[in-house]
């Protein structure tokens, strides 16, 4: 990492422990926003990529692949807005308090979101 940035940082394990973490219980809590953003993503790749085909045949013909395809970037891509969320919680919650919490906060913020997913899928039944 020296030789591609000119100064040196330092990621620990429970850093990147504490982002997934955190990340995932927001994934989970805010999964509305989630399906929301997915839609959008998809939406806007399928948009985007119209464009590209000249012909309204070839563009029929390739229509299934590529709806999958741009559904699979935009499942890859949806992670991105949580990751950094969760990074940042992380961060707040490593400073504000002290090293150990982060972890055990953002464990509890799993469990939580998890059960919440479970009731909110299960109201819409």
């Amino acid at each position: 990492m020296v030789e591609i940035f000119p100064f040196q940082f330092e990621i620990l394990p429970s850093q990147i422990a504490g982002t997934a973490l955190w990340s995932l219980a927001c994934y989970w809590a805010f999964s509305p926003v989630n399906n929301w953003i997915l839609l959008g993503l998809q939406r806007w790749f399928n948009f985007a990529e119209r464009s590209l085909y000249l012909s309204q045949a070839e563009f029929d013909r390739t229509r299934l692949g590529r709806e999958s395809q741009n559904a699979f970037f935009a499942s890859m891509l949806g992670i991105v807005p949580f990751l950094a969320l969760g990074a940042l919680l992380n961060y707040g919650v490593d400073h504000t308090l002290e090293d150990g919490w982060s972890l055990s906060l953002g464990i509890i913020a799993c469990v939580g979101g998890g059960i919440y997913e479970l009731g909110r899928r299960q109201t819409e039944e």
